[in-house]
């Protein structure tokens, strides 16, 4: 019904200039209300990127607090049975291989692991 009135009363006033009119069309644009909320949208990201980031450090000191402990404990171990596991990855890289690797004898090339 609005469209209506404004469509007629449009093509008559513009009929008092000479204009034609062959189409008109209303359209409701909403653009500042699509802009507040895309900026609220990012805002929100942001509080939940900055949620994510302290608890992934939060994670992290919890881990250093255990590996740490873990040391105390244990000594040396896990760095020593991470040491063989990364040799037996290099060791087992190597054997694949189809190039012919020479490793020196009486030299600890292996991350000095003992012979």
């Amino acid at each position: 019904i609005v469209s209506q009135k404004v469509n007629d009363s449009l093509t008559e006033r513009a009929s008092q200039f000479g204009l034609i009119l062959d189409d008109i069309s209303i359209t409701h644009l909403q653009v500042a209300q699509q802009e507040a909320e895309k900026a609220r949208f990012l805002v929100e990201k942001a509080e939940q990127q900055k949620k994510a980031a302290v608890i992934a450090a939060e994670g992290d000191a919890q881990a250093a607090v255990l590996l740490a402990k873990s040391f105390g404990s244990a000594g040396e171990g896990l760095v020593e049975l991470r040491r063989i596991e990364a040799a037996e990855d290099i060791a087992y890289q190597l054997a694949k291989s189809r190039n012919v690797t020479y490793l020196p004898a009486g030299q600890n090339v292996l991350l000095n692991l003992p012979t």
